[in-house]
């Protein structure tokens, strides 16, 4: 094995080592042989015009453009040996593996600076956190592909800006087609899903529309315990049916408590929850009954109400039978498919027809158990207390039958049935525990808003720790107001329940912080001549913000325009007044207060503030001020007629002397002039006299003359005279 080095051939080895590739280099370099001459003329261009001492500030910035200029050609020489190097197959090497081990690497591999593996580290970490940033950034904007790139998924009202985003076309496209349809918008206008349809659908996509509760509870559910043991929970009974049904006075029955006293003119205008205990049986039975508003302007109330059911109670009164916020609410049931109960209330009245109503209930396959249904129908009175019992053992019996069951051992889910601010405690949402234990500090999650929880009060007032299945709690620790109707979940860490906040396309709008307002306009129209009422709207929760916008667009629009220029949740403040005096709008504020100083400033600013309780109340006030924005029209009542009988001259004027064929003449009355019965000139009556006296009216059989801006009279002339009688305007 001589000369083993210059061998072209491969070593045929008893014991085999590894054998690797070795890389050909297919370029050649010559090397030039330094010499003292070489050294000598390169020592002559060096600048030895420098300053023998060494400041310790030029340390680090001592560099010679003759080093810069070696270190670039260098940089430049590796780069094409690196682009140069080919693998050949014939290069093989021996490589003896017992050498290959840790003290081999660290003499043939010299350690590295400390300083340079900490700057690549810290430079790793920054690539790392900015691909993050650029993720968060892509999620919040709601820059994801959906699996199908041609559909839209919008989960409710959102502004241009954020819509160019999600069908990537440009703010200006969006705004130029509003415009030619008629629609004044700027990028930061909140649309809402109908419109956003509109425009999805016009740009070519597909649009729909996404609950992003359901999937707030599958994210939950990953971090939850799935394996505990099931328990059993109060069932949830909702309370539905029309206004003055006597739903509220059903529960006054069971609670035994006079809650209708408490409430603004009888009526329910929030969903209201009660605990109640009843005993049957020597056994004891916890129920959670909701109080849902029967006004047609409370329907998203009553939609909230339905899917947080486990038991829904239909109530009907005996006297009045199905009526729309009836029909609305079996619809739901039927929908849902929730256990009910049809509750046929106010039995001791007059002129009841219970047949009628069963029959009507037909139309909707609601049976009752002895036609072969199963509903059960429970006839009762409320106000005397008749068959009440009857009822709650229907009640018990029926959620016993279900059996509702919940994991107290999983972080808890449920639905945010109100928000509001409180001066004090800030944001304060009150909530419904469906599944899972909800405890003070865990991290929750509801559309775009999250927080830590901080306090949870029960309905009696009560701060508690924690809140069970089928529990009604207010949860403070909101970053912002969530919206009405939004799942709540509980998630593992504070940053997760973030990411997930950002990743929720639930609506809150750029210029609507923290879903406190929006800026919808109720009514588009591209008759740009129509009058408009701007109004700014102020009220106590969410729930009741959006039932009075809701109320508002149902009113007829064809006259006059409500525009909303803001609608917020909260006392009215000085912003508003500031904005209510420079848009000229009206200030309405429902279920709040104004202050002292604000009332101030009204006057000040001859700002008109108006506040309601009742929501009938508000309405009756803005159609009242919608009509007196109309244009009075008039109706003409014919009052008489006369024929002309003869044409003069009185002082260079023509004068139509005639003779009252029927009815009267009235002065400054409207006439229309007809000649062999063809219209000829309509006009005022300015002068009615009888021989030379000016009179106010001439009745029948009398002759009188007339004079007005018509000078071309003619004999046998007909002339009717007509009242101008107001229309009553209408919207």
């Amino acid at each position: 094995m001589t000369n083993i080095h210059n061998s072209d051939q491969v070593l045929q080895l008893k014991v085999p080592k590894l054998i690797i590739f070795l890389t050909n280099n297919k370029y050649s370099s010559k090397i030039d042989i330094i010499n003292d001459s070489t050294v000598k003329e390169n020592l002559s261009q060096i600048n030895t015009n420098l300053s023998s001492k060494f400041d310790k500030k030029q340390k680090n910035v001592f560099i010679h453009n003759d080093d810069l200029n070696i270190k670039k050609n260098k940089n430049k020489f590796l780069k094409k040996n690196r682009k140069s190097i080919i693998l050949d197959q014939e290069d093989l090497f021996e490589v003896n593996s017992d050498r290959l081990n840790d003290d081999s690497i660290e003499n043939v591999i010299k350690p590295k600076s400390n300083k340079i593996n900490k700057q690549k580290k810290k430079n790793k970490d920054v690539n790392v956190s900015n691909d993050n940033l650029d993720a968060n950034l892509s999620n919040s904007l709601n820059l994801k592909d959906d699996h199908d790139s041609n559909n839209i998924v919008i989960q409710g009202p959102i502004n241009i800006k954020d819509l160019s985003l999600k069908l990537r076309v440009h703010e200006a496209e969006i705004i130029t087609y509003l415009f030619l349809n008629g629609i004044s918008v700027t990028v930061n206008e909140v649309v809402n899903l109908s419109m956003a349809s509109k425009i999805v659908e016009h740009f070519g996509f597909k649009f729909s529309f996404n609950d992003v509760g359901q999937s707030l509870i599958n994210n939950s559910q990953k971090v939850t315990k799935e394996y505990a043991l099931l328990s059993t929970r109060r069932p949830i009974v909702t309370v539905l049916g029309h206004v003055d049904h006597g739903k509220t006075t059903l529960l006054n029955s069971i609670i035994k408590n006079n809650l209708i006293d408490k409430e603004y003119g009888g009526i329910t205008q929030s969903v209201k929850v009660y605990d109640v205990k009843l005993t049957d049986n020597f056994s004891t039975y916890e129920l959670v009954f909701l109080d849902t508003p029967g006004h047609e302007a409370f329907k998203s109330m009553r939609l909230r109400g339905a899917k947080i059911a486990d038991i829904a109670l239909l109530v009907v009164a005996a006297d009045d039978g199905l009526k729309p916020q009836t029909i609305e609410s079996i619809k739901y049931i039927l929908h849902l498919k929730l256990p009910h109960i049809i509750v046929i209330n106010k039995v001791d009245k007059k002129d009841i027809n219970i047949p009628k109503i069963k029959e009507e209930l037909a139309e909707y396959d609601i049976l009752p158990l002895e036609c072969g249904g199963d509903t059960p129908f429970i006839e009762i009175s409320a106000t005397l207390n008749i068959n009440v019992d009857s009822l709650l053992k229907e009640i018990i019996q029926l959620s016993e039958k279900q059996k509702f069951t919940a994991n107290p051992d999983k972080f808890a889910e449920g639905s945010i049935l109100e928000s509001f601010l409180d001066k004090k405690r800030g944001v304060i949402a009150n909530a419904i525990v469906q599944d899972g234990t909800l405890k003070v500090g865990n991290c929750v999650v509801a559309g775009q808003v999250y927080g830590k929880i901080k306090n949870l009060i029960t309905y009696g007032g009560e701060k508690v720790k924690y809140a069970c299945p089928s529990t009604f709690v207010q949860i403070l620790g909101f970053s912002g107001l969530p919206l009405s109707g939004a799942s709540f979940v509980v998630i593992n860490d504070e940053k997760e329940a973030r990411q997930l906040a950002l990743n929720s396309n639930d609506y809150t709008g750029n210029n609507i912080k923290n879903n406190t307002s929006f800026n919808p306009q109720l009514v588009s129209t591209s008759d740009k001549l129509l009058k408009q009422l701007k109004l700014i709207i102020k009220s106590d929760t969410q729930g009741s913000l959006e039932a009075v916008i809701n109320a508002l667009s149902k009113i007829s629009q064809s006259k006059v325009q409500l525009y909303v220029i803001n609608a917020s949740v909260g006392n009215i403040s000085n912003t508003d007044i500031e904005l209510a005096f420079t848009s000229n709008a009206l200030m309405i504020g429902f279920n709040i207060e104004a202050l002292s100083s604000i009332n101030y400033l009204t006057k000040k600013y001859d700002i008109t503030l108006r506040t309601f309780n009742l929501i009938y109340d508000l309405l009756d006030y803005i159609k009242s001020s919608m009509l007196s924005l109309i244009d009075v029209e008039y109706n003409l009542a014919l009052v008489g007629s006369a024929v002309v009988q003869n044409v003069f001259f009185v002082s260079k004027r023509l004068v139509a002397g005639c003779l009252v064929s029927e009815g009267k003449l009235k002065k400054m009355s409207h006439i229309k002039v007809y000649r062999n019965n063809v219209f000829i000139y309509e006009g005022l009556l300015n002068s009615l006299k009888i021989m030379k006296n000016d009179v106010e009216e001439v009745v029948s059989k009398y002759e009188c003359g007339i004079m007005c801006d018509y000078n071309s009279w003619e004999k046998n002339d007909l002339i009717k005279c007509y009242d101008f009688v107001e229309k009553e305007k209408t919207l």
